[in-house]
């Protein structure tokens, strides 16, 4: 019995949950893709899509975490905010993975609003540092889908080149 049809189903739906996942905060979307893809070029014998088409789509997954990770102290930072705030920021995004889906999204506002009050004591600016950190995490949602979509551009080339 032939079992690459069962792999490349598996492979679809880790591209499709990863998908998901750049949009919904619980879960590693970029990565599951790469898995995905992976998995599909693995099934293949590497045939279609080779170490390199693999290395890039790799970085661009790396990418996708920096991005991740970096996207709410620069979105608090963007504001002059201070190095509080920022820690802030980082720390409700910890935090908020302990109450997901919508932890991984207020966290990083309560936090970053928490540590520039707590610096400054001004209320309207915390609240705009916080905004700015949110600001930050849908820009970095709209970044990643653009790197998935990339990935995605890389493997149906080299697929069918």
């Amino acid at each position: 019995m032939d079992t690459s049809f069962i792999f490349y189903l598996i492979a679809g739906l880790l591209v499709l949950v990863g998908i998901a996942g750049v949009v919904l905060p619980a879960l590693p979307g970029v990565p599951l893709v790469f898995a995905g893809l992976l998995l599909a070029a693995w099934v293949d014998g590497f045939a279609h899509v080779g170490w390199v088409a693999l290395v890039v789509l790799g970085v661009l997954t790396i990418l996708s975490i920096v991005v991740d990770v970096a996207s709410s102290a620069l979105g608090a930072k963007g504001l002059g905010a201070s190095r509080l705030a920022m820690a802030g920021a980082l720390l409700g995004s910890l935090l908020g993975l302990l109450f997901l889906p919508w932890g991984v999204l207020i966290g990083p506002f309560v936090g970053a609003l928490a540590g520039e009050y707590l610096h400054s004591r001004r209320l309207g600016l915390a609240t705009k540092v916080g905004l700015a950190t949110f600001l930050g995490l849908v820009i970095a949602v709209a970044l990643k889908l653009g790197l998935v979509m990339a990935m995605l551009g890389i493997f149906a080339l080299a697929w069918w080149l």
